[in-house]
């Protein structure tokens, strides 16, 4: 395990801990007189293709909104996948207790670190989220609560939902989103199949094949036709890394935006008001 720490030239992480406990080393926003921040703890690696994509789109919308060479205050703990994988098939077959074990690890980490608030970079493993607030005592911003809110937003009342298996599949994501009044399709078994192949012997290889995405547009145009959907919810994050708004007729839902736009306000929320520079 590495340990990198930017910003302030190069220290130990648990030096620069000690100069931020100290007080001899203000918090951006501190020393300016804006107010805090708060730290945005992230669980990535699940996989690291669609964690990059929330670094970078974390980063742009905090200097979209403060300006100039503004960036997000962000601690990420980036799971080793390879063996992570094979957790997640025992999981698969019911057994999630080193998967658990792995997920609760890692927030403890980001805990220890100083974040204030924690994002699964991942739709599946946001089935995990109540364990944590339970376990580690962070809260856990909810990628279904955000992603219906969008919905919500957008006046829709039927999507199709496309992700893992088990996020297809299972009641934890569906759930959320009819609560706020969304009826949830999900493709048929041979359609689960074949996205859940594309994401993990594809996507999550950062494999970008044009045959996947036709393959995952057919599926979308059928659940339009068929089905009646108004939309769709790339309910895993490296999903809109293979389809885009421009694929399709019907609004796509990009949980991976919607999660990483709601980190950043929730980071931002106690800055005081100014201009973009």
């Amino acid at each position: 395990m590495a340990a990198i720490v930017g910003g302030y030239g190069w220290r130990t992480a648990s030096a620069t801990a000690e100069v931020v406990a100290s007080g001899q080393m203000p918090l951006a926003a501190e020393a300016s007189g804006r107010g805090s921040i708060k730290t945005i703890g992230i669980i990535g690696g699940v996989s690291w293709a669609s964690s990059i994509e929330y670094y970078r789109l974390m980063n742009e919308m905090v200097r979209d909104r403060l300006g100039g060479v503004s960036s997000a205050q962000i601690l990420l703990f980036s799971i080793e996948f390879g063996e992570f994988s094979k957790q997640e098939r025992l999981a698969d077959k019911g057994d999630w207790t080193l998967m658990t074990q792995t997920i609760l690890d890692a927030a403890r980490r980001l805990q220890r670190g100083g974040a204030d608030f924690i994002v699964v970079a991942s739709n599946t493993l946001n089935s995990l989220a109540d364990s944590i607030e339970r376990e580690v005592g962070l809260p856990v911003l909810h990628i279904a609560d955000v992603t219906g809110e969008a919905i919500r937003k957008r006046g829709l009342t039927t999507v199709a939902l496309l992700g893992t298996t088990y996020t297809m599949e299972q009641p934890f994501y569906r759930e959320r989103l009819e609560k706020r009044g969304i009826r949830v399709v999900i493709p048929n078994q041979e359609e689960r199949d074949y996205i859940n192949a594309v994401i993990f012997d594809e996507l999550c290889a950062n494999r970008i094949r044009k045959e996947s995405r036709d393959g995952y547009v057919r599926i979308i145009n059928r659940l339009q036709k068929e089905e009646k959907v108004e939309g769709v919810i790339l309910g895993c994050t490296e999903i809109p890394l293979l389809i885009k708004q421009e694929d399709v007729s019907i609004p796509v839902f990009d949980t991976t935006a919607i999660h990483a736009e709601a980190a950043v306000e929730y980071s931002l929320s106690d800055l005081k008001k100014r201009p973009v520079n």
